[in-house]
């Protein structure tokens, strides 16, 4: 992997002293769910988009964990979509268990989870969500997620993701 142009920052304390308020958080899920130590990127450039992310890290898009907020029914819900992939929305709307899942608003975004569109992880939300995680995403073993901004990223295993977040796995793309 080509990591150039980024910080990774090693140790707890370090993280807790160089990152914002929205990584800290994340930072604290991550222990209270029993994951290790996690090993925070950070991309000045950006990582907002999957694409953006995967040219960053040096890794497939596919790899990519986009967390992406919908409506479905006036509920917010988390679907977990691999970057090389469209989220489906009827198929959300369907496993959700609802008639229509629409993008949430960024306030809604920001609100549900305490994180921006674009840096928002795959768990330490503000509140409690049903997470919906594609069945593709277990093409690999290991994945990157969105670390608390949209210029931070971590790498996490399918395994993990899957047991810290609680989520369905399901077929949720186009």
């Amino acid at each position: 992997m080509s990591n150039l142009g980024h910080k990774a920052v090693a140790s707890l304390d370090d993280l807790m002293e160089t990152s914002p308020g929205s990584t800290q958080r994340l930072l604290v899920a991550a222990a209270a769910l029993g994951l290790p130590p996690i090993e925070l990127h950070h991309f000045p450039e950006g990582t907002k988009t999957a694409q953006d992310a995967a040219v960053a890290i040096g890794c497939s898009v596919a790899m990519i964990v986009k967390s992406l907020v919908f409506v479905v029914d006036d509920h917010p819900v988390l679907a977990l979509v691999p970057g090389d992939l469209r989220l489906d929305t009827n198929k959300l709307a369907s496993v959700a268990g609802g008639q229509r899942a629409t993008r949430a608003p960024l306030d809604l975004v920001r609100e549900a989870t305490g994180y921006v569109a674009g840096g928002t992880p795959p768990f330490g939300h503000a509140r409690s969500l049903p997470i919906f995680a594609d069945q593709k995403l277990a093409r690999h073993g290991e994945l990157w997620a969105a670390g608390g901004t949209p210029s931070t990223v971590f790498q996490i295993s399918h395994n993990d993701l899957l047991n810290v977040t609680g989520a369905t796995v399901c077929d949720i793309t186009e």
